[in-house]
């Protein structure tokens, strides 16, 4: 696991929060495939995420602007990864959007 690497403020960030079902059922397989589409998205920066063993996760990707946020939104696989996870691989979730202003590092 690594820090993503990100230009100076502002730019954006999507925080996707979520709870997972003990659905399995392609899951992992779909988490790959969407990783991988996602770099391939003009504006992406990076990511960071984790899932605890109780099935809680998030997931902090960050874009350039919010028209490359919004080319994410309107992929194909990224849709289809959302319909399936609202059908049977997540309990709940919630999605914040946020500008950065201000960041440092150590």
């Amino acid at each position: 696991m690594k820090i993503a690497t990100t230009p100076s403020p502002p730019y954006v960030c999507a925080i996707f929060t979520s709870i997972r079902t003990s659905v399995d059922d392609g899951y992992n397989e779909m988490d790959k495939l969407t990783f991988k589409e996602i770099k391939s998205i003009d504006g992406y920066l990076g990511c960071e995420s984790f899932r605890n063993k109780n099935g809680f996760g998030v997931n902090v990707s960050y874009w350039i602007n919010l028209k490359a946020l919004q080319n994410w939104k309107e992929n194909t696989l990224h849709k289809e990864a959302q319909q399936l996870g609202k059908e049977k691989w997540y309990k709940n979730y919630k999605l914040r959007i946020c500008t950065v202003e201000r960041d440092y590092q150590k």
